[in-house]
């Protein structure tokens, strides 16, 4: 929203004054005014006031009290004018002038000025760029982070007006608790995902105005869809909000967002975009993308589509940590393994004692490396399929750690198939599986074991378990049929003493992930 500042030469009557002790009638026609006669002084107005709360004197809530000078530009010469603002209407006027080096008025004719704030003399006279504060917490640095200007704007001497405006975009955050969040006190709130061109920040730390309302102001800019933008730190979590669609986030406009914080994460409420001050505008909901990100990239996820999100995302960086919070339904969806026998997956893969059903690909991973581990997850229902090669559950070819998983379902595959891993040169402890392997060569847990496996448990449908090879060791893994369900569940416990989760007998019989107590 534009700030309107009439700028006015001196009063009527004062240039009447000027007129008969200084000038002829000529001069005061469209020729020239004599020099040093007519000082420009600016009658600023149009700061509108802002229902902010804590507002104090800045401009970001209407107040010229908090701006002691402006910077004029005529001609190309930037000089330091003063601002002196009145308290009859509360300081939503100033009067800008300069009684040691004003601009002077030297003809009727038009001319173009300039006009901004803050001013500071090593600008080398053009107007800099917004650059606002990294850190906006405290009420002095958000406000310190405003910006207003007019730019080349034609001014008339009869009627002179120039129109003021931020070069800011604010950013208004209501929080909400919402869905396992019982107080949003206490939280802190970042604006992220910003560009950092003339060295702007990439994130913003914002300004608690009060009443669960945070603030920030930001350079003008396009934030892309689906990155992180609103961050909340609340509880030890860390949540975001990432927009649907690109925010374009324009000079002189308001954005003001009213979020819920759930235990899963951050949803939009709705918002509006309107001008510096609340009103009408857009207005949405956001979709629930089914994941959020901790402060270290890691993915907690809860839906099918987030699962996929961490999928994709992991294909690119595969560091990237995933915790499931919810059982996961991937019926339907498209799978790509993570990792390979080239670039294995890195990272943490923890279940939580939670299910996906419905895998239909090769294999959950293709690879996972020295530093992985899977743990904690149960897949169910799977149909594992490869035209080309071997596949197995949980992942083809592991080198890492796979702890207290599981699996039901289908394997098919050209070569062979296995219930837990295809090939193990790692750690495999307290996992079981209960299936059908289609092909002849089929394993219950791992087809060639150069590693460890230990505590691991299939049914009485897998003829085989294992194919131990040179180097490989099996401790305490046992067929279905020679020992029960329950003395397996006894025995993969006694292999997970630094777990947070056993194992117990669920339905059909079959293990099932508890936390423990």
């Amino acid at each position: 929203m534009n700030i309107r500042l009439p700028l006015h030469i001196l009063s009527a009557a004062t240039v009447l004054l000027f007129a008969a002790t200084a000038c002829t009638q000529d001069d005061l026609g469209s020729g020239t005014l004599p020099e040093g006669e007519y000082p420009l002084v600016i009658n600023a107005t149009g700061l509108q006031a802002v229902a902010t709360p804590a507002s104090t004197r800045a401009t970001v809530d209407g107040d010229w009290q908090g701006v002691q000078t402006v910077a004029l530009s005529v001609g190309g010469t930037v000089k330091e004018y003063d601002v002196t603002a009145s308290d009859a209407d509360g300081y939503k006027t100033a009067t800008l002038s300069s009684d040691t080096d004003p601009f002077w008025w030297t003809s009727r004719e038009d001319i173009t000025v300039s006009a901004w704030w803050p001013y500071n003399a090593t600008d080398m006279g053009t107007m800099p760029a917004v650059v606002v504060a990294a850190d906006q917490s405290t009420q002095t640095a958000f406000q310190g982070s405003d910006f207003i200007s007019a730019k080349a704007q034609t001014v008339q001497f009869d009627n002179p007006t120039l129109e003021f405006s931020h070069r800011t975009a604010r950013i208004t955050v209501h929080l909400k608790p919402g869905a396992g969040i019982p107080s949003v006190s206490g939280a802190d709130v970042y604006v992220t995902g910003l560009g950092t061109d003339n060295g702007n920040p990439a994130t913003i730390r914002t300004y608690e105005a009060g009443g669960d309302t945070y603030e920030a102001l930001t350079a003008p800019q396009t934030v892309k869809a689906n990155t992180p933008f609103i961050q909340v730190d609340l509880g030890g979590g860390t949540y975001y909000f990432r927009p649907q669609s690109a925010v374009v986030l324009e000079a002189g406009s308001r954005y003001t967002y009213t979020v819920n914080v759930n235990a899963t994460g951050l949803t939009l409420e709705g918002c509006t975009i309107g001008g510096w001050t609340d009103g009408g505008g857009e207005s949405g909901t956001a979709e629930d993308l089914g994941y959020f990100i901790q402060d270290d990239g890691s993915y907690t996820v809860y839906t099918a589509n987030g699962l996929l999100a961490w999928n994709e995302a992991a294909q690119s960086d595969l560091s990237l940590n995933c915790t499931l919070t919810e059982n996961i339904n991937l019926t339907g969806k498209e799978w790509t393994p993570v990792g390979n026998s080239f670039q294995t997956y890195n990272g943490t893969f923890d279940g939580q004692g939670y299910s996906i059903t419905g895998l239909n690909a090769s294999s959950l991973f293709g690879g996972i490396g020295e530093s992985a581990t899977v743990k904690n997850l149960q897949l169910v229902d799977v149909k594992l399929k490869e035209s080309g090669g071997a596949t197995a559950g949980i992942v083809v070819n592991n080198y890492g750690t796979i702890m207290a998983c599981s699996m039901t379902g289908e394997i098919s595959a050209y070569s062979y198939t296995s219930g837990i891993a295809n090939f193990n040169l790692g750690t495999i402890v307290a996992c079981w599986f209960s299936g059908t392997l289609k092909e002849n060569e089929g394993y219950g847990i791992v087809a060639f074991n150069y590693g460890t496996i230990t505590a691991c448990f299939w049914d009485g449908n897998t003829t085989n378990g294992y194919r131990s090879n040179e180097g490989g060791t099996v401790e305490a893994t046992k067929v279905e049929g020679t020992i029960t369900w329950q003395t397996a569940v006894d025995g993969m416990n006694a292999a997970l003493t630094d777990n947070d989760y056993k194992w117990k007998l669920g339905e059909n019989n079959l293990p099932v992930l508890q936390k423990n107590q």
